[in-house]
């Protein structure tokens, strides 16, 4: 199956060092060879890039990991095939609009095909994968629930864990979902995390020969959390998400945890 990758953090930052190591895993030290992408907010301005060709071999995935692009929010994934054709469209992230909002997401797993038969309304895939289908489904609750943005954002966190468990009823849903200013981590089966503050240290990337000490390249009050399908680096000690449970993340801190943590 694919895996997933996205950051949250309190000050714009690049996510060269973890991209590095995950594009990796697209074809050299894992089977995710069928594309990637990638998705960085700027406010809430979105940069896109997708390229169906093996991360690890593309000089797309090569310039966003040499270049510092900086952002608070970033979605990303690398897909291994299992529903649509390996095609530009069917790569994630993907992104629909709601509330004047630019909604980005992406999905690890797969679904029962009775999902195709879940009627759509507002939204509707361009592509042909479950996961697209899911997202859309999704949104589509989400704009039928809430017509407007909501203020009590607890309310309509409740409620994407609603429907997260619905779809995950159907097989394995493990997703990142953004709208520019909150990263909602829900997981099925896999998914990991890793906030980072001071005092930093050093991380080594278990994907290929690469570390970095943050502690040269943060300030004291900088707090950046990671999220992957499986931890990136060796020498850190990562959270497990457990089945059912969604995690919000702004400004790279916990603001939302479903079930509760003990």
């Amino acid at each position: 199956m694919c895996e997933l990758l996205g950051m949250s953090a309190n000050v714009p930052t690049d996510i060269c060092f973890s991209f590095t190591g995950l594009m990796q895993r697209g074809g050299r030290t894992g089977p995710h060879r069928d594309g990637w992408g990638i998705a960085f907010y700027e406010g809430k301005g979105l940069r896109c890039f997708h390229d169906p060709e093996p991360s690890a071999d593309s000089r797309i995935a090569g310039l966003v990991a040499d270049y510092s692009i900086k952002s608070r929010v970033v979605i990303s994934h690398i897909r291994q095939a299992n529903v649509g054709q390996v095609c530009l469209e069917n790569t994630h992230p993907f992104s629909r609009e709601l509330w004047g909002y630019s909604w980005t997401y992406a999905h690890n797993g797969q679904l029962d095909p009775s999902l195709f038969d879940w009627p759509l309304k507002f939204y509707h895939p361009v592509g042909t994968t479950d996961s697209e289908y899911a997202f859309c489904w999704l949104l589509d609750q989400i704009r039928s629930r809430y017509p407007e943005r909501p203020s009590d954002f607890h309310e309509l966190e409740r409620f994407i864990h609603q429907c997260c468990e619905k779809l995950r009823a159907l097989g394995v849903f493990n997703m990142l979902l953004s709208e520019s200013t909150c990263l909602f981590s829900y997981c099925s089966t896999k998914l990991a995390w890793i906030t980072r503050r001071a005092p930093f240290g050093e991380a080594r990337l278990k994907d290929c020969e690469m570390s970095v000490d943050f502690g040269a390249e943060t300030t004291p009050n900088d707090v950046v959390t990671v999220i992957a399908t499986e931890p990136l680096t060796d020498n850190e000690c990562w959270h497990r998400l457990q089945a059912g449970e969604l995690v919000v993340f702004r400004d790279g801190e916990v603001v939302f945890q479903l079930p509760e943590a003990l």
